[in-house]
């Protein structure tokens, strides 16, 4: 029996796998913008067709696009096994990861506003996961 045939058997271990993906959906997306970023600095796309011919001459633009791809596939798979309503607010910690690696890679800078409005969302995600416990 596969893990996730015992995902199906017992819903606690099913909500527990859908929140897992999930979550490794949040870090893969996170990865993907901060690579598209990467691969836009310093090209100069003036047209669709020309970003379009970049996103495939850019092994940067190419790998963020692939692993949103990545991520979208393992996303369907973690709807299967979840709850809508639980599994869409995680998705919001995908802003957290990007604020913090922009912090980290490209020197950004978190000032109160932001700082208030990731706590926000990391503490929207916790009260919605508290909620759904009961």
């Amino acid at each position: 029996m596969s893990f996730l045939d015992k995902a199906k058997a017992d819903p606690v271990k099913a909500r527990l796998f859908s929140i897992c993906l999930v979550f490794v959906c949040t870090l893969l997306g996170a990865a993907a913008q901060i690579l598209m970023k990467g691969g836009t600095q310093g090209q100069a796309a003036d047209t669709p067709l020309a970003l379009f011919l970049e996103i495939f001459s850019s092994p940067q633009l190419f790998a963020g696009y692939a692993l949103y791809g990545i991520s979208t596939m393992l996303l369907v798979v973690a709807l299967k096994y979840g709850e809508l309503s639980i599994l869409y607010p995680v998705i919001g910690l995908t802003y957290v990861w990007v604020c913090g690696l922009s912090v980290l890679i490209y020197g950004e800078r978190l000032n109160p506003w932001k700082i208030l409005g990731l706590c926000t969302v990391v503490a929207g995600v916790a009260i919605l996961g508290r909620a759904s416990r009961k």
